[in-house]
């Protein structure tokens, strides 16, 4: 390590102490170009500098960076970041891996307390809080005691990890998002360590890591297989990226805000094509955001397909990181090696990108997103006629306006109740369903109180997600709305579930300092909680009425949401229609209770005059905004609550956990089980086999994210997990989530390809469902793939364009080799999930240009045989594949990704993970 090839190792002065760097100014003052570079790959060019080996970092790695062009070649280069970032939801799989591989190294007579991370985790308990109480004042309490109720087991396996590792960190429950916890807190620009000065560079187990960007630190998501790598000392290898600029002149204008830009950068640079690509953001109109409205862009890099959206550091930063109580030495050192290093945001003109992407933000309209994909844009003032069309397209109803519909009447006893199940409750229920042009409107009457439901009515309304809750200028502003929204007289209807869940809490700190709060919960948008809620599939169970209506009469309603995720049945299982949004619309939404206005034409809503309401009404200017922010925002705030962010509450001080370098597995969790995958490893690497005589698990088509394939969210008792659950003895309200389940490889392979929307074209039905080809009988994918198993048949899986699009799943990949999918057979991946099938043992496999299943006529119930695998394997080669049925054989070709010889020795080994347990094993 520290090896210097090409002798620029110089010295750093500054106000916090002298430190050795590694100078890429001396490296173009010595003939190499830099100053062309991009920041982010310069970034990694000083990344591969310090940490060359000549073994894991070669000088190829160094040439190949050094020469990147706009066109890079497709070799391989290395990246070892400075600090990994976990969220408790992908976070607590890989705590298990490592406490296994602790398990593993015993049982082979190794010292296990040796298998540490190397560079520092921290891992933030966001993801668990489910919002199962909403619109009172007792609902942040309750939903919190329930949280620790249902997640007992994990918190406490997460305390002892802190005990038992080094390097490890834990920020207890209810302290905030951990993409908003790492802009405002951890994230520190330069890092000191051993005597050297460097740029914060880290990983994360979230796909929304690269938000961060937006404070120039270089980071992204990967799964947690690669983030393990990671911290445990390997390098993560990709190929060298193209780099597409992004060019913003302007500003936005009036009524505008930063999620109405970051939904249609979406939109641009989705039809661009990023996917794989760095974006890096450049231009005049960078002078006129700051950092959290960076961030509001860089956090939906995943939305857009890239690795990361990178914002060079500037004044912008260093006043940032002033504002969120970061030290003067700090903020100092940050801007001294820098500028010292060609990392400081000057020059641009000099820069060259592999493409150039423009964007006046002056042309920036009012925005929502959806109903099931961040880059469906839709315009504020085409949203009704697009919702009618919507309607029609994708759910064969006709619109018919709300004066005209027939209803049907359902009438309900009891009412609302926290906590209760997702789908319709057996009650004493009335109704007759009448129904014009496939339209149905329910009127409910429940405690004399009635109201009409239909399809677009909104039943959920959350402020939600680390896109936009770390942004105080959209939050003060969800504030004002609601402020004039009262004045008017005006309140969320009845049938809205409404949430607020910050981002951190110094989000709630300022909205109570401007006196905001009290409007918020006036119109029931109480703290339900600090995390992630509705963007992760935890906005909890529908008021049982609400529910019930729903089901019993397929209604199709919506949600809007201020975050960045709205595929298919992630947000609710009973919800088809999801809406990203400002949190501004979110509670102008929330107030007129349906997506179906005009909200510059017709009235948000009606006083108690009867008199209307319109959106100008209620909207505040951007002054009133700033003005309010000026008055309330303070450094103080973030000293506050970050200067306890460790502690956690009484329920976690008290929480009991266990001691000891091996964890105490048992046998009887239903949470945490000890991983499959190492227990009686061999120490010998296997030789690769070809795949013969192997079924198709699944033919599927295009954009199948890993939300369908590892869902999140909840689950029923008829589903194959429900079935094991009910099996040993947990009830139905224990269930809890996929997500808070994943230490549990026997409930997550049962949840594999189970999301209710996944269309299996070898399936009559919508769902986790396939054809065991063999018998022709249809069941579900866990059921067919143990019987194949059970026969010793290998599986694959066909699949169209952008194949595990969306979060950073390692149990997609995890679930998939569990499965006994021995390989993927696709048009087109997704980066991250390429590359944790590979860190699985899993062979991607890719059509070759122009085909794809349907052009070579595969059905799916062929019978395929791979080959050339045994031959011996190299980067990128071509395959044989032979498919054989009734009718005779095809015959066809596809590329292997495998895309380095890294990759090659991991898919050898079986995964990343076993990779390194037979390297410590023989060491």
């Amino acid at each position: 390590m520290n090896l210097d090839p090409f002798k620029i190792k110089s010295q750093l002065k500054t106000s916090s102490g002298e430190y050795t760097y590694w100078s890429l100014e001396k490296l173009e003052a010595a003939g190499k170009k830099v100053k062309h570079l991009p920041f982010s790959i310069r970034i990694l060019l000083e990344n591969a500098l310090r940490n060359f080996d000549n073994f894991a970092i070669t000088p190829e790695h160094l040439e190949t960076i050094l020469n990147w062009s706009p066109s890079p070649s497709d070799k391989d280069i290395p990246y070892k970041p400075a600090r990994v970032l976990m969220q408790d939801f992908t976070g607590v799989p890989a705590v298990v891996d490592i406490a296994s591989l602790r398990s593993e190294a015993k049982r082979k007579g190794k010292d296990p307390s040796k298998i540490n991370p190397l560079i520092p985790v921290d891992l933030v308990i966001d993801h668990s809080v489910q919002v199962d109480f909403f619109g009172t004042n007792y609902s942040y309490q309750k939903n919190v005691e329930v949280e620790y109720e249902r997640n007992r087991e994990r918190y406490q396996f997460l305390k002892w990890a802190q005990k038992s590792f080094n390097n490890f960190s834990v920020v207890p429950p209810g302290m905030g998002i951990c993409h908003q916890v790492n802009l405002e807190y951890l994230a520190q620009g330069v890092i000191t360590r051993d005597g050297n000065a460097f740029p914060d560079t880290l990983v994360g187990t979230d796909s929304h890591t690269p938000m961060v960007n937006g404070i120039g630190v270089v980071g992204w998501g990967v799964g947690g297989i690669e983030a393990e790598a990671a911290l445990l000392g390997q390098p993560i290898y990709f190929i060298m990226p193209e780099v597409v600029g992004l060019k913003l002149t302007g500003k936005l204008p009036a009524g505008t805000t930063a999620t109405d830009m970051v939904l249609t950068i979406t939109e641009l640079l989705r039809k661009h094509g990023v996917v794989g690509k760095f974006v890096e953001v450049f231009g005049p109109g960078l002078d006129h955001l700051s950092v959290p409205d960076r961030a509001t862009i860089s956090n939906m890099s995943p939305e857009f397909g890239c690795t990361v959206t990178y914002f060079p550091i500037d004044d912008r930063t260093l006043d940032y990181m002033g504002k969120t109580n970061r030290s003067e030495e700090q903020i100092k050192l940050v801007e001294d090696y820098c500028k010292a290093n060609l990392l400081w945001r000057k020059d641009e003109d000099l820069i060259q990108y592999s493409s150039l992407v423009e964007l006046d933000l002056g042309t920036v309209e009012a925005t929502v997103s959806g109903p099931k994909r961040p880059q469906d844009k839709i315009l504020v003032r085409d949203f009704k006629p697009k919702f009618q069309e919507l309607l029609k397209s994708a759910h064969g109803r006709e619109y018919i306006p709300i004066d005209k519909r027939e209803v049907s009447r359902w009438y309900a006893e009891g009412g609302g109740q926290a906590g209760a199940e997702n789908t319709a409750v057996q009650t004493d229920v009335n109704y007759e369903t009448k129904v014009k042009n496939g339209l149905k409107t329910v009127t409910v009457d429940l405690h004399n109180e009635k109201f009409e439901l239909y399809d677009g009515s909104i039943v959920i309304a959350a402020i939600t997600s680390c896109t936009n809750t770390s942004n105080p200028s959209v939050m003060l502003g969800a504030g004002l709305v609601a402020r004039k929204a009262r004045e008017k007289g005006l309140d969320v209807k009845p049938w809205v579930k409404t949430s607020l869940a910050p981002g951190s809490k110094v989000v709630t700190d300022y909205l109570e300092k401007a006196g905001l709060m009290d409007d918020l919960e006036a119109l029931k948008f109480h703290t339900v909680g600090y995390g992630c809620t509705s963007c992760i599939g935890n906005s909890g169970p529908l008021p049982r009425h609400i529910a019930a209506a729903v089901e019993d009469n397929d209604l199709i309603v919506a949600s809007v949401l201020s975050g960045n995720r709205n595929f298919e049945a992630r947000v609710h299982p009973q919800v088809k229609m999801n809406y990203l949004m400002s949190p501004m619309l979110v509670v102008v939404y929330a107030l007129t209770g349906r997506v179906d206005v005009d909200l510059y034409n017709e009235p948000v809503g009606y006083d108690p005059n009867l008199e209307p309401v319109y959106l100008k009404d209620i909207w505040p200017s951007r002054e009133e905004i700033d003005e309010i922010a000026r008055q309330v925002l303070s450094p103080g705030d973030y000293q506050k609550s970050y200067g306890e962010i460790f502690e956690g509450n009484d329920i976690w001080k008290n929480l009991e956990s266990g001691e000891g370098e091996i964890y105490p597995w048992d046998d009887e969790s239903t949470y945490i089980k000890e991983a499959p995958f190492f227990k009686g490893i061999s120490v010998d690497v296997p030789e690769p086999k070809d795949i013969n005589g192997a079924h198709v698990l699944l033919k599927l088509g295009d954009s199948i994210t890993t939300d369908h394939i590892s869902p999140a969210g909840s689950f029923r008792e008829n589903s194959p997990a429900g079935k094991y659950l009910i099996n040993r003895g947990v009830q139905r309200p224990d269930f809890n989530s996929y997500g808070s389940r994943r230490g549990n490889d026997e409930v997550m392979v049962r949840g594999t390809f189970a999301n209710v929307r996944i269309k299996n074209q070898l399936a009559t039905q919508e769902g986790g469902f396939t054809t065991y080809i063999p018998s022709g009988e249809e069941m579900s994918v866990f059921e067919a793939s143990t019987q194949y198993q059970s026969a010793g048949t290998p599986l694959i899986v066909l699949a169209g364009k952008e194949y595990g699009s969306g979060s950073s799943r390692d149990w997609a990949a995890k679930g998939t080799n569990l499965l006994g999918i021995k390989a993927v057979i696709a048009e087109s991946y997704e980066r991250i999930h390429r590359s944790n099938l590979v860190g699985m043992g899993v062979m991607p496999l890719q059509f070759l240009d122009g085909e794809n299943a349907s052009s070579l006529g595969l059905s799916g119930k062929e019978q395929f045989t791979i080959s050339g695998i045994e031959a011996g394997l190299t980067p990128g080669q071509e395959l044989d594949v032979i498919a054989k049925s009734d009718e005779g054989e095809k015959k066809f070709k596809v590329k292997s990704r495998l895309d380095s010889e890294v990759e090659i020795a991991y898919y050898k080994h079986g995964g990343i993970l076993n990779y390194v347990l037979r390297d410590f094993l023989k060491s």
